[in-house]
């Protein structure tokens, strides 16, 4: 090899090739709503926690 061309050459080659099998997820266009549903969820401020709570064992 002369330089990094044909390593870089060789690995898109074989992503190209793999790509060729590669299959969509099931529910994929549902994904942008799942992603903004998740933001809003953790963008909810969190509190602290408390353990002091006692529990009576039957």
């Amino acid at each position: 090899w002369r330089d990094g061309q044909m390593a870089l050459r060789w690995c898109a080659a074989g992503m190209i090739e793999a790509g060729k099998q590669f299959r969509r997820v099931n529910g994929y266009r549902h994904l942008p709503t799942l992603r903004a549903a998740l933001e809003a969820e953790t963008a909810k401020p969190v509190g602290p926690v408390v353990h002091n709570d006692q529990v009576n064992a039957a």
